[in-house]
């Protein structure tokens, strides 16, 4: 059985791109870790995103925050010490990947860590309204 997509509608062109994008996102989704997106609209229109990651146990040098092709990508991988010896193992070294699509014109601020807490700022300034007449050629 073919799936329809709501891409494929004849006036959506150059959006072709958009549906594998969505694709790769929604494999991608668990639950770890977990995550807040707060949403502020400045008085010029402009919007700011906050999203704030729990990455505890995490250090800095364990994360990479990449913004690549309309994309954030947030990645963690903690390495287990060899000489360590637990008793009780209840608190993992686990790797994630959490990935976020970006709408055109969306700008990543800064990334800062603090008190387990990865802190990404975006903005999207307002976009201004454009409207040009193409003129008509006769051939």
């Amino acid at each position: 059985m073919s799936r329809i997509s709501v891409f494929s509608a004849p006036f959506l062109l150059g959006f072709d791109s958009f549906e594998e994008r969505i694709d790769r996102l929604a494999r991608s989704a668990d639950g770890y870790p977990p995550y807040n997106i707060e949403r502020t609209v400045g008085e010029d229109g402009s919007e700011r995103f906050i999203i704030s990651i729990a990455v505890a146990g995490f250090s800095e040098s364990e994360l990479e925050v990449m913004n690549e092709d309309n994309q954030l990508n947030v990645r963690g991988k903690q390495k287990d010490e060899p000489g360590r010896e637990f008793l009780h193992r209840g608190i993992a070294a686990r790797q994630f990947q959490r990935t976020f699509l970006l709408a055109d014109g969306m700008i990543v601020k800064d990334a800062t860590l603090s008190h387990g807490m990865l802190v990404i700022a975006l903005e999207r300034p307002r976009a201004p309204k454009l409207a040009r007449r193409i003129d008509i050629r006769s051939l």
